[in-house]
């Protein structure tokens, strides 16, 4: 469940590190002899499928990261050459000059989206709050009640069951328990505020849609598919307190 997500790790330090790693070897040139025809991968053993998650998930975080500077075919020349121990073609220091500069280009990328975020966030909430139907808390939390439900709410630190879908202002859906066709149970005290804040308000069987502020959602932290400074939607329904 991303409501409880760990902070976006720094941007390119991890990939940064590998690539130094793999370009560290020195020695023996690789052959130039014409290659014979590559086996069929062999993922059967635990060793090579967690290999090729590694290589696999690197990758594709590469790409995010990097956009358009990233360039597969030279990311697995460098891994051939590691793995066979030829002389690395780019030496250290300009692989760690080059790295740290599109890690700048990238970070500079990041500030002004999360900036432009924050701006529309605030536009669409401003809107948002002359709609019908919705109500806006002192927080800055709003909310539109779609179906009421009865009983008594949780507390601060009760357990919940919940059926829920997250998407940005754009209409991006990017996590969604319906959607894997299990509820979601988590203590109130262990999620994004605006989520402790509205779901105490809430009675079981109700259902909700929440539009979260960044600063009670995620703020300045870019998590999984979320970008930094974020106004969330949620469709929540509270399906029982548990505890």
């Amino acid at each position: 469940m991303r409501i409880r997500a760990n902070n976006l790790r720094s941007i390119l330090a991890p990939s940064a590190a590998l690539l130094l790693v793999l370009a560290a070897g020195c020695a023996k040139p690789a052959a130039t002899t014409p290659a014979a025809a590559e086996p069929a991968l062999d993922l059967s053993s635990d060793g090579a499928k967690a290999s090729y998650t590694l290589g696999y998930g690197t990758s594709d975080d590469l790409k995010t990261r990097m956009n358009e500077d990233f360039d597969g075919a030279a990311f697995m020349a460098g891994v051939q050459d590691a793995i066979s121990e030829a002389t690395p073609q780019v030496t250290q220091e300009e692989g760690r000059r080059t790295l740290g500069a599109i890690g700048e280009k990238a970070r500079a990328a990041a500030v002004k989206a999360a900036e432009a975020n924050t701006e529309t966030g605030k536009t669409f909430l401003a809107e948002n709050a002359k709609v019908e139907g919705v109500t806006v808390l002192e927080s800055g939390l709003q909310y539109q009640v779609l179906t009421e439900g009865e009983g008594d709410s949780p507390g601060p630190t009760s357990t919940v069951t919940t059926h829920y879908e997250g998407k940005l202002i754009d209409g991006t859906v990017f996590d969604s328990s319906i959607e894997r066709g299990e509820p979601t149970s988590f203590p109130l005290n262990r999620v994004i505020p605006g989520w402790t804040e509205a779901l105490q308000l809430m009675k079981p069987g109700s259902k909700w849609r929440l539009f979260i502020p960044s600063q009670l959602a995620y703020g300045e932290r870019a998590t999984g598919s979320i970008p930094a400074n974020s106004t969330l939607i949620f469709e929540v329904e509270l399906i029982s307190v548990d505890s």
